[in-house]
């Protein structure tokens, strides 16, 4: 029975794109601190006192993949996957949004994958700042802040989406 609304319905690509959004999400995350957690390693190998700063700095990329694991739980509550199945195939099969929803999945988790790599290595240059000027982590946690908000947009729009669509 599960294998039937997982394979070529209208639940089956709502939750391929609800997956999409989570793995690409956490997978940027992961790409993006690996990236900062390098260079904060050797900054911190020579200024362990700056470690409160640059682990900050460090964590900024992995909130994509909240934001991926936050589309794809909505994804299984508006579609009452959480539920039962049959009452996911009813909402879906009628209103023949599950490919969309599927769509507007892979499409954040693509934003989520390269705003996080990109946030990844604004945060390291923001890391290298701090090392030379520490008086500048005000103004540089602003420079990977704002690769944020792209992450934060592409969420925002995946949720208008949703909201829209079911």
């Amino acid at each position: 029975m599960i294998s039937y609304f997982l394979i070529d319905t209208e639940v089956g690509r709502a939750v391929a794109g609800a997956m999409l959004a989570l793995v690409l999400g956490g997978v940027g995350s992961a790409w993006g601190i690996s990236i900062a957690a390098a260079q904060g390693a050797g900054v911190l190998s020579e200024k362990p006192g700056l470690f409160g700063k640059v682990i900050l700095l460090i964590l900024l990329p992995g909130t994509q993949g909240l934001y991926g694991f936050v589309y794809a739980f909505m994804i299984a509550s508006r579609t009452t996957l959480m539920s039962s199945f049959t009452d996911a195939a009813k909402v879906l099969e009628v209103n023949h949004t599950g490919s969309a929803v599927g769509v507007a999945g892979a499409a954040l988790g693509l934003v989520l994958l390269f705003s996080a790599k990109n946030q990844g290595d604004t945060s390291a240059a923001a890391i290298s700042l701090v090392a030379k000027k520490e008086d500048q982590f005000g103004r540089a946690i602003i420079l990977p802040a704002l690769v944020e908000t792209y992450a934060v947009f592409g969420l925002l729009m995946g949720l208008l989406m949703l909201n829209w669509l079911i």
